[in-house]
C-alpha cells in the first residue's frame, strides 16, 4: 500500500510503498477515507516531538473496517469508524478511574520481539500514536476505534479524531464551562475553532478568539466567538482584562512560552487556565507564583480534550449531524496523500485551518 514515510527530522515525507500484517488477536484492518493534518504532525517532522524514523505519521483518521482478527468485538467489517491516538488498555489505573486518555495504550502494542505491524521487506516502519494514517490502510487495536453512524461523512468525521475532540473536549470535559461563564482562546487553528465551538454548546456567555491573522478571527466569528482581538495589534492580555477584567477559562491552543504566559495573566481571580496546545519537549513555561497563590488561580493541563472517546466521539457526530458543532467550515482544503509535505508547508505558514487527505 502507499504511504507517506518519515525517513528523517526536518525533511519532507516521502512516498512509499509498505505492507502491513495480517490482523492478530483483536486488531483491525481499516481502509483509511480521510486523515486531517494535525501541528502534533509537523512537530514530529521538526523533530520537537521525537519519533523514531522510519515511521508513518498521521494521527486524525476516519475510515471502514476491512477486516478483524479474533476477539474484536467492537466493530465487524463494514463499519465505519474514526481512529484516536488515545488507545487505552482498559485495565490499568487510569483507565478505571475514568481517564483513559491518559492510559497511553502501550498494552495495544505488539512487544518488539513479535513481527512488526508495518514493514518494508524486512525493515519495521514504526507506527505512529497507535494509528499512522498517512497510508492507504491502517492496522490497529480495536481500543483505538469507535465505530460511528454510517450516515457521518467521512472526511468531516475525520477532524474529530484529535483537532475537535482535543479543543472541543478541553471546553466540555476540561473546565466544563457553565452557561454564562467567559472565556479566551489563543490560537484559532483547527483545535482552537474547537474550543471556540465548545465554549459555545455550553453556553458562555462571552467568548473572545485571539489570533494574529483576520481570516482566522473572522472563521472564529463565525464559528462562535463573541468578540475577536488581534494579538500583533498591541497587547492581547490587555485587551482581555480591558474587555472583560479577567475571563473564567483561558484555553492556549498553540503551544508557545509566550502564549502559554499571556493565557495564565488573562483570568479572573479564581479563573482556570487551560493548556491545549503542545509546548515542544524541553520548553518551560514561568509563571508569577504570588499571582496563582493569591489570587487562587488554576493552571490545568488538558490531554486530547480529557477524553473518553468511545462516548464522546459518537456525541460529536451527533452534535455535527444535529446542525450543532459545524466542521465543513473548518476544512480549507481537500488533498491526496501525495500532497501532504506541502499541506504541511501551509499549516506551518498559518495559511490553513485544516488541510485533510482525501483516499480514492
Amino acid at each position: 500500500m502507499k504511504a507517506a514515510v518519515l525517513r528523517a527530522y526536518n525533511e519532507p515525507l516521502v512516498m512509499e510503498d509498505v505492507e502491513l500484517d495480517e490482523p492478530r488477536a483483536r486488531e483491525v484492518l481499516v481502509k483509511t477515507v480521510a486523515t486531517g493534518i494535525c501541528h502534533s504532525d509537523l512537530h514530529c517532522v521538526e523533530g520537537a516531538l521525537p519519533v523514531p524514523p522510519p515511521c508513518i505519521l498521521g494521527h486524525e483518521p476516519a475510515g471502514i473496517v476491512e477486516a478483524v482478527g479474533p476477539d474484536v468485538t467492537h466493530v465487524a467489517p463494514g463499519d465505519h469508524v474514526i481512529g484516536c491516538l488515545s488507545a487505552f488498555c482498559g485495565t490499568c489505573e487510569y483507565c478505571l478511574r475514568g481517564e483513559p486518555n491518559l492510559c497511553g495504550g502501550d498494552a495495544t502494542n505488539r512487544t518488539p520481539d513479535d513481527a512488526p505491524r508495518i514493514r518494508q521487506g524486512d525493515d519495521r516502519i514504526h507506527q505512529f500514536a497507535h494509528l499512522s494514517a498517512f497510508a492507504e490502510k491502517m492496522l490497529c487495536h480495536e481500543n483505538a476505534l469507535v465505530k460511528i453512524r454510517d450516515d457521518m461523512p467521512l472526511d468531516r468525521a475525520a477532524l474529530i479524531g484529535c483537532g475537535v475532540t482535543t479543543g472541543l473536549g478541553a471546553a466540555l470535559n476540561t473546565a466544563q464551562i457553565r452557561p454564562g461563564e467567559t472565556c479566551v482562546v489563543i490560537g484559532c487553528g483547527g483545535v482552537g475553532l474547537a474550543a471556540i465551538q465548545g465554549a459555545r454548546i455550553a453556553g458562555a456567555s462571552r467568548i473572545l478568539a485571539v489570533d494574529t491573522m483576520s481570516w482566522k478571527l473572522d472563521l472564529a466569528k463565525d464559528l462562535g466567538a463573541t468578540e475577536v482581538i488581534d494579538g500583533s495589534a498591541g497587547d492581547p492580555v490587555a485587551a482581555v482584562l480591558g474587555a472583560t477584567g479577567g475571563v473564567d477559562y483561558a484555553f492556549e491552543c498553540i503551544g508557545l512560552q509566550a502564549t502559554v504566559t499571556q493565557a495564565a495573566s488573562m483570568i479572573r481571580k479564581g479563573g482556570t487556565c487551560v493548556l491545549v496546545g503542545v509546548v515542544p519537549i524541553g520548553t518551560m513555561v514561568q509563571f508569577m507564583g504570588l499571582d496563582i497563590v493569591l489570587q487562587g488561580k488554576t493552571i490545568k493541563g488538558s490531554m486530547m480534550g480529557s477524553n473518553r472517546f468511545r462516548i464522546d466521539m459518537p456525541r460529536f457526530v451527533d452534535f455535527y449531524m444535529e446542525g450543532r458543532l459545524r466542521l465543513d467550515e473548518m476544512i480549507s482544503a481537500r488533498i491526496p496523500l501525495e500532497d501532504v509535505n506541502g499541506a504541511l508547508e501551509r499549516m506551518k505558514a498559518g495559511e490553513v485551518a485544516r488541510s485533510v487527505v482525501t483516499f480514492d
